[in-house]
């Protein structure tokens, strides 16, 4: 078996989180942690004895870089449902722009169900945020909601016609 090193995961550098408190952000893999992560993005129900296996480590190596990784937050374990194939028939991106405090309507807007991924970005756009309904009256639905926002002043959106790629592969290659 392989040595483990007694620290894998070293956190380097501030920033912010992905909700933008202060936070220890940058964690360096080693090769180890990385073959791990590869081995349950392939399958996320994979035993830890497999991964081991797969890896070179124990059972209990691996469970306990699993939880490490989790527990810094590098990596959450979660299933990844198809919108279509769940009856979401529409996705798109809508750009925002705002007056005002733009980390107030993030936070409404990331308080919407059926809106799933929002950023603060420079740009064109003050705001990106992902929304994911069954059908265009819906979509119509949120839009205005999203519009009802005092500091909103316009939206673009922009229809998903197909989706060439999708990845959750980053930091380990």
């Amino acid at each position: 078996m392989a040595h483990t090193p007694a620290v894998p995961l070293a956190p380097v550098g501030r920033g912010r989180d992905r909700v933008g408190r202060d936070a220890e952000l940058r964690v360096v893999l080693d090769e180890l942690s990385k073959r791990i992560i590869e081995q349950l993005q392939q399958d996320g129900r994979r035993s830890y004895a497999a991964i081991g296996k797969a890896v070179g480590l124990s059972e209990a190596a691996v469970r306990q870089r699993v939880q490490r990784l989790v527990d810094v937050g590098a990596m959450q374990i979660v299933a990844v449902t198809d919108p279509l194939t769940l009856g979401f028939l529409r996705q798109t991106m809508v750009g925002v722009r705002c007056s005002g405090d733009l980390e107030r309507v993030a936070e409404h807007l990331a308080g919407m169900e059926e809106i799933d991924y929002v950023v603060i970005t420079a740009g064109s756009f003050d705001l990106l945020v992902e929304v994911v309904c069954e059908n265009d009256d819906q979509l119509l639905e949120i839009l205005g909601r999203v519009r009802s926002i005092p500091s909103v002043t316009a939206t673009e959106t922009f229809v998903y016609l197909k989706l060439c790629k999708q990845t959750y592969s980053w930091g380990t290659r």
